[in-house]
């Protein structure tokens, strides 16, 4: 059965740092892009970042430009988000992805995990 599993989320205050991971089971994700997402209470799901397969090309939301980075280690068949200069609008639960494409649409994306909750607390 194929798996995304995502860790690293917690409780931060602002300004600090958080690193998420999503790791891949059950199959390889290499030769997908992999996504990141997030979902606030009471809003919809948004796109937080994403790159290719080969990690060569990334993309990110304009909130998160500048302070966070998407890195990939398709050995480890593993994805991550490193999260830095936190804000309490980050609060959200964060998912991973993976998918044929890396673009910023969420529906593009086959696979997900369960997802783990960031809190920034001011």
């Amino acid at each position: 059965q194929v798996q995304l599993v995502e860790s690293g989320g917690g409780l931060v205050q602002a300004g600090g740092s958080l690193r998420l991971s999503c790791a891949a089971s059950g199959r390889t994700f290499s030769n997908l892009a992999r996504g990141w997402f997030r979902q606030a209470p009471g809003k919809e799901r948004e796109f937080v970042a994403t790159i290719t397969w080969s990690g060569s090309s990334t993309y990110y939301a304009d909130s998160v430009k500048g302070r966070f980075t998407i890195s990939r280690d398709n050995a480890r068949n593993t994805g991550y988000l490193q999260m830095n200069s936190l804000e309490p609008g980050d609060t959200a639960v964060y998912y991973c992805a993976a998918g044929r494409v890396a673009v910023t649409t969420s529906t593009a994306y086959s696979n997900w995990g369960q997802g783990t909750q960031v809190t920034v607390s001011s």
